[in-house]
C-alpha cells in the first residue's frame, strides 16, 4: 500500500481517541477540487458519504470559521483554506533543511529545483527555488500533482518496489494530459522498473508540451526513502542524454549531502 508521506505516521489508534467529527469536517474540505469548485450540502454529502442534513452543519460550521463561503445554496472553498497547508511548509523541518541545497543545484544547473513527496497518487512540492530564467514557471510551493506525470513521483512511486506499483496500477487510472502522456499500464510499469535498477527517473512532456523533469531520490543516513530531489527545464534543443548527463551528477551530489542531516 502507498504511504501517503514518508514524514507522516499512521499509528494504530484507540477507538476511544477517534474523533469522527474532525474525519468528517476534514473529509468535507476535501471533497471540493477542479472538478467540484462550488457544491451544494446534498452534494457534499454524497461525496464523503454524509447525509445533507449532516453535511450542511459541517459546511455552516466551516463557514463560520472562515474556512468556506456560501451564497445560500452553494458552498466553495475560501483562501483561509490555504492556511492548513502553509502551516505544514512553515513547521516541518525537511523543507527547511533542504533549502540551501536547493539554492546551490539551481545555481549550478540553472534550472528550477523541487523537493516534492508523495501524498496517496499526487505528488506535493514542499520546497523550490527558481533560477533567474524559469522563475516564473515550474510548480508553485504546495502544488499537488499526479504523480503518474512527474519525475519525482514516478521515483517515489517506482523505487516502493515491484508489489507497490503492482498496486498502485490496479487501483489507478492513468490520465491523459498531452499526447505523449503514459496511460498504457504495461508500459508504465516498465518504466517503474526501469526507475527502480537506475535510481533516477525522467519525464518527458507528460503534463506539459516542451518541458521534462530529472528526479533522484532524497534518502536520510538509514537509507530510507524520504522523497524526491528534482529539476524541471524547458526541453528547447538539448537531447535528453545530453540534460541527464547536465544534471544527474549535481542531483546525485546534492542528494548525498543531505543524507546526514535529513
Amino acid at each position: 500500500m502507498l504511504t501517503p508521506s514518508p514524514d507522516v505516521a499512521s499509528p494504530l489508534l484507540d477507538k476511544r481517541d477517534w474523533i469522527a467529527g474532525l474525519e468528517k469536517g476534514l473529509s468535507i474540505i476535501e471533497t471540493f477540487d477542479e472538478a467540484h469548485p462550488r457544491l451544494t450540502a446534498s452534494q457534499a454529502g454524497e461525496r464523503c458519504g454524509l447525509t445533507r442534513t449532516a453535511a450542511r452543519r459541517y459546511l455552516l460550521t466551516l463557514m463560520h470559521l472562515g474556512y468556506v463561503a456560501s451564497d445560500g445554496k452553494l458552498f466553495w472553498l475560501t483562501p483561509r483554506v490555504m492556511r492548513l497547508g502553509q502551516s505544514y511548509l512553515e513547521s516541518a523541518r525537511l523543507p527547511r533543511i533542504v533549502q540551501p541545497f536547493l539554492q546551490r543545484l539551481t545555481a549550478g544547473t540553472q534550472e528550477i529545483s523541487y523537493v516534492s513527496v508523495l501524498d496517496g497518487v499526487d505528488i506535493v512540492y514542499v520546497a523550490r527555488n527558481g533560477s533567474n530564467r524559469t522563475m516564473n514557471t515550474g510548480f508553485v510551493l504546495g502544488a499537488r500533482v499526479p504523480a503518474q506525470v512527474t519525475a519525482g513521483g514516478m521515483l517515489l512511486i517506482g523505487l516502493q518496489g515491484e508489489q507497490a506499483v503492482d498496486h498502485w496500477l490496479a487501483h489507478h487510472d492513468l490520465q491523459t494530459f498531452t499526447s505523449h502522456t503514459i496511460t498504457n499500464k504495461e508500459r508504465m510499469r516498465l518504466e517503474m522498473a526501469r526507475i527502480r535498477a537506475q535510481e533516477w527517473a525522467i519525464s518527458e512532456q507528460q503534463l506539459d508540451l516542451a518541458y521534462r523533469g530529472v528526479a533522484v531520490p532524497l534518502r536520510d543516513r538509514k537509507g530510507e526513502l524520504i522523497a524526491a530531489l528534482s529539476v524541471s527545464m524547458p526541453m528547447q534543443q538539448e537531447s535528453a542524454h545530453d540534460a541527464v548527463a547536465r544534471v544527474l551528477p549535481l542531483l546525485r551530489e546534492t542528494a548525498q549531502a543531505m543524507r546526514n542531516l535529513i
